[in-house]
């Protein structure tokens, strides 16, 4: 057993015992009180301290019933009409103190037995909050050891997105990238999968369907990748886009030219191969909302009819869950509970979250990222920007550069700021409707409990060169 492993058993108390690549929890009690020292390690360690921190958590946790998971299947029944449409499944993006973050959304969870909700990070938050897939798994999972949750977990990779900067470079690069971004989120347990080249839509093009085939052909070209790696007992569930958030609200025509030709292309790659479980359109959203000089977010016209019109049609005709909803959670909450009125299937939540952590932290910590986003943000700066519109905009920049410092706060200021996380996972839990929801993910979620590959816990540390024309 290597010392780097038996520093580790010892962190925590010795409540697990190892033999060979078996984990075994043997004070289950004394290890849920000291598995957040595994996620420090995790998230601030280096190495094979940092791999076996990783690889001991999501072992004990598959050990303790709680399992990485795809909702295909849930949303699937939704599209048949099995399971009822009462509820959208918020998909939360957790940039800054994940594992604080989702052990107060565990608690909102089990106040009201809800089980469809999802933990998710994009290609580009990965790179500025300087966590890649296994990390924010650990969080997570470790999150839910925590709080004595049990249960299917649902890890997705969100935007997992071409940027269409490199892609005009240099596009087989560009998809060897993300796929190679897909390959490791699977192996750290991401059995949900957005993939999203609706950055490549060209609109200067006569036809809709011309208009899609760039994003048609690619999405097909993951939906097949995904097929071939994911583990023999999971179908992944994956996710297409067809409008980039931020841009004209979608059509159905869009949405049908799209899915036409997907479902085309997988059948000529794949005839035997479930395809897509639902997707993303535009509403009149945009990620982190419209900034105002003053600071304050602008308000939304938001296209429920379009939302509610093209989830119909994405059941009726091509028997997915429903559309996916962007850049919601700077929204008012009054508009929360129209989402389940309008049959969204989910609705991805990151922005809000990552303002409260910024609202809530001390003064004196605030102030020593703002001052170091004057310095290395200042290209990002625009020309006519006020203070509060340059701060709001690239503040999320430096999540990564303080993650050590954020790790460091006094206890008392971390209760401060989950008390205000949970509080408004309460409130959006009841608006989305998700009280009793764990009763739908019982009947229609059966994960399979993959075991975790030590040798992607041990092996070399992954990165990737960022781009800067990536959405969140």
């Amino acid at each position: 057993m290597s010392s780097e492993l038996n520093e580790l058993l010892t962190l925590v108390e010795n409540s697990l015992s190892v033999s060979g690549k078996t984990v075994t929890v043997t004070a289950p009690a004394k290890f849920r009180a000291n598995v957040g020292k595994l996620v420090e390690v995790s998230a601030l360690g280096s190495g094979q301290r940092q791999g076996w921190a990783r690889f001991l958590v999501r072992a004990a946790a598959l050990e303790l019933g709680i399992v990485p998971a795809s909702i295909h299947d849930l949303y699937l029944a939704c599209g048949r009409g099995e399971a009822p449409m009462a509820w959208s499944t918020p998909a939360f993006n957790l940039r800054a103190l994940s594992f604080h973050a989702a052990r107060a959304m565990f608690r909102a969870a089990l106040k009201i037995n809800a089980g469809a909700f999802i933990f998710e990070i994009a290609r580009s938050e990965i790179g500025y909050t300087a966590q890649r897939p296994a990390e924010y798994a650990t969080n997570i999972l470790a999150a839910a050891i925590a709080e004595g949750f049990v249960g299917p977990i649902f890890l997705q990779g969100d935007h997992f997105q071409m940027s269409a900067k490199k892609f005009a470079a240099d596009p087989q690069a560009e998809i060897n990238a993300v796929k190679d971004l897909t390959r490791e989120a699977l192996s750290a347990g991401f059995y949900n999968i957005d993939i999203d080249s609706s950055t490549l839509v060209d609109i200067s093009k006569i036809t809709v369907p011309e208009q899609q085939k760039l994003n048609v052909e690619l999405s097909a070209e993951f939906g097949f990748f995904i097929r071939q790696i994911e583990p023999q007992s999971v179908t992944v569930s994956v996710g297409g886009e067809i409008g980039e958030v931020g841009g004209h609200n979608s059509t159905e025509e869009e949405l049908r030219a799209f899915m036409d030709g997907y479902l085309a292309e997988m059948g000529r790659r794949a005839p035997s191969k479930p395809g897509l479980s639902k997707i993303s359109i535009q509403t009149g959203t945009s990620h982190g909302g419209t900034v105002l000089p003053d600071g304050s977010i602008a308000k939304v016209n938001l296209d429920f009819d379009t939302l509610r019109n093209l989830s119909r049609v994405a059941r009726s005709v091509y028997h997915m869950g429903g559309t996916v909803q962007h850049g919601a959670s700077t929204l008012p909450e009054d508009m929360f509970d129209k989402f389940p009125q309008n049959e969204a299937i989910e609705v991805h939540l990151a922005t809000n979250f990552m303002n409260m952590w910024f609202d809530n932290i001390p003064a004196d910590f605030r102030k020593e990222i703002y001052a170091w986003l004057d310095v290395n943000a200042a290209a990002d700066r625009k020309p006519g920007q006020t203070d509060e519109q340059f701060y709001y905009k690239s503040r999320k920049s430096a999540v990564g550069a303080f993650k050590a410092k954020a790790y460091a706060l006094p206890a008392t200021d971390k209760k401060k700021l989950t008390d205000a996380w949970e509080a408004q996972f309460d409130k959006l839990f009841m608006l989305l409707n998700l009280k009793n929801t764990s009763e739908q993910v019982k009947k229609f979620v059966h994960p399979a409990k993959v075991a975790p590959d030590l040798k992607f816990y041990l092996g070399a540390d992954v990165a990737e060169e960022l781009a800067d024309d990536l959405a969140d």
